[in-house]
């Protein structure tokens, strides 16, 4: 069996933040994985003070868009991390999202090239070597730590699509793959990434848990607006509903009457949710087919009462 995480909330208040991850981890989740959606918080600084404020619990990053923060500066925080915390961090890494990128005038022409660039960068300097490079993107003149040499944190490609897939592939050391993550995705995915060494695979699932299943469905609806939307192609694709999924998003005005309207199957199939049992069934069909990590995203207005409701598939 693989590990249980949870998401930590982007709009989670800020004083809320420490006591949430430490319930987390009294609650027996494996790993705890903050947000840096623009504009929110952090992803750095929130890390830092989960670790800082728990003792046992992995600490996952996800996802730093790489255009926001130069490689030797993001080579610096996660070093640090890493240094006072070995062991306990893992730090996704993307090209973010095209439409934030381009509010804050970063999205470079191609996202590919700077991901290739950035984890070699990334990765050679946290190893401890003296990193030169004269890339498009990442321009370094021998770049090195002054850190302590030891543990280096795995590396995650936050992507999607084919090709970006296939880069995680062959410079990551794992994949975050968003929300909705369905075996059927995953398998995609996983043919797609064709890793040729071991490669950790991060699966994010909206979810909610409750003695009632239709109670857990009504709720994991709210995590589910945005699905049909274009980005979410390469999840959709290989469910046997996509072409009915496709027509029902184009049918409806918003998301979140496209959420309203979805089937009660395709709920089930697009998510982790229902009965302690059901939702439990869901993961470990996660796990089979091929996940390494499964983060459940907490539902509803309450974060607390989701995240204790969650601790149930446990």
């Amino acid at each position: 069996m693989g590990s249980i995480g949870v998401l930590l909330p982007r709009d989670l208040p800020a004083a809320d933040l420490v006591g949430y991850v430490r319930r987390a981890e009294a609650l027996g989740f494996d790993e705890v994985w903050t947000v840096e959606d623009c504009f929110y918080r952090g992803g750095i600084a929130q890390s830092a003070i989960a670790l800082a404020s728990t003792s046992t619990i992995s600490v996952g990053i996800g996802i730093l868009p790489a255009a926001l923060r130069s490689a030797a500066l993001a080579a610096m925080e996660v070093g640090t991390l890493a240094e006072v915390f070995p062991g306990r961090v893992q730090v996704g890494i993307g090209h973010g999202m095209p439409q934030w990128m381009r509010q804050v005038g970063v999205w470079p022409g191609s996202p590919l090239t700077l991901l290739e660039e950035y984890f070699d960068a990334v990765r050679g300097i946290l190893q401890g070597r003296a990193v030169s490079a004269a890339g498009r993107y990442v321009q370094l003149d021998e770049v090195t730590l002054d850190l302590a040499a030891g543990w280096v944190p795995p590396l995650l490609a936050g992507v999607r699509g084919p090709k970006s897939l296939a880069l995680s592939g062959r410079v990551a050391d794992g994949s975050i793959l968003a929300e909705p993550v369905t075996p059927e995705y995953l398998a995609a995915a996983r043919e797609q990434i064709a890793a040729t060494r071991a490669h950790l695979i991060v699966a994010y699932n909206c979810a909610a848990v409750d003695d009632d299943s239709a109670t857990a469905r009504q709720l994991v609806r709210d995590g589910l607006h945005s699905i049909g939307e274009p980005d979410w192609g390469p999840h959709i694709a290989p469910l046997p509903f996509a072409a009915e999924l496709a027509r029902l998003r184009a049918d409806c005005a918003d998301g979140a009457e496209f959420a309203a309207r979805m089937p009660d199957e395709w709920v089930d199939q697009l998510s982790v949710s229902g009965t302690p049992a059901q939702a439990r069934d869901r993961i470990e069909q996660l796990f089979g087919a091929g996940a390494t990590s499964v983060v459940l995203i907490p539902v509803g207005p309450d974060s607390s009462a989701a995240l204790e409701s969650l601790a149930r598939v446990l």
